[in-house]
């Protein structure tokens, strides 16, 4: 474990929220009154509770609004954007070119939906993605339009692709200039060169002025491996896949075992 000392108390909570917040049920969005719970438990102890997410800015909102968090530092699409609120206040963010990622990809799967975030409101889209997937509101465009110029993320979804087969293709392009992370599905989200949940949460621990070592994190996915590794204590949840779980100090029980209520009952 990377904290030694006794007594030590997470200052800054991170969490991941698909998959380790929240819970998808037929498609719906399932939030455990005890996970609530657990977080206002941590916030009333003292902790600064920050949600670190592939989300852009509405779908971290929608979050908060779940969770009754009412304001703070907040660290979205994958660490690309950091922002404030209330009222939104875009504290960082970092851009890349995505046009020859996504015409490489496209060439593979030329059937792909893609979108680009537009910072604070929501997507810009070539064709529609399943319901829930991408939240805030939805702005039709060309391929060649999404990526004219630099962004702070983009998705790709295919609706007939495996997750593997996705990893693959991703490895086997190489994707120069680019973060990227699959999904638990046909999903692929392209970040800028060197960002990341870690990076992101980096700018918030020194705003805050504290360190890494003061941060609990937690999460599930592929895009959770760097900031549980740089976490004072990196817990992964009990379905995080093997490489996910390997870089964690701990693993604690599944999304739907509220593992997140157990590991924050340890400290607050």
């Amino acid at each position: 474990m990377k904290h030694q000392q006794d007594g030590w108390t997470p200052k800054v909570v991170a969490l991941d929220v698909d998959g380790t917040l929240l819970d998808w049920v037929d498609g719906y969005e399932v939030m455990s009154t005890a996970v609530v719970e657990a977080v206002r438990t941590a916030r009333a102890a003292g902790a600064y509770v920050v949600l670190s997410t592939g989300r852009s800015v509405p779908g971290v909102l929608a979050a908060t609004d779940l969770l009754g968090l009412d304001g703070g530092l907040m660290v979205a699409s994958n660490g690309a954007v950091v922002f404030d609120h209330p009222p939104f206040e875009l504290v960082h963010s970092v851009t890349f070119d995505a046009r020859q990622a996504v015409r490489e990809l496209l060439e593979h799967v030329p059937d792909a939906a893609v979108a680009v975030e537009e910072i604070g409101l929501g997507y810009r889209i070539n064709k529609a993605f399943p319901t829930g997937e991408i939240q805030g509101k939805l702005m039709l465009q060309s391929v060649e339009e999404l990526v004219a110029e630099p962004v702070t993320r983009v998705i790709i979804r295919s609706p007939d692709a495996s997750a593997e087969e996705f990893a693959e293709l991703a490895e086997r392009i190489g994707l120069h200039g680019t973060n990227y992370y699959v999904g638990y599905t046909a999903w692929l989200d392209l970040a800028p060169l060197g960002v990341s949940k870690a990076y992101g949460l980096q700018i918030v621990v020194e705003r805050l002025g504290v360190e890494p070592a003061d941060v609990l994190a937690i999460g599930d996915g592929n895009n959770d491996v760097e900031m549980l590794a740089w976490a004072g204590r990196g817990v992964a949840m009990g379905q995080a896949e093997l490489n996910v779980q390997e870089v964690a100090d701990d693993v604690t029980e599944t999304v739907e075992r509220d593992g997140v209520v157990i590991e924050l009952a340890r400290w607050f």
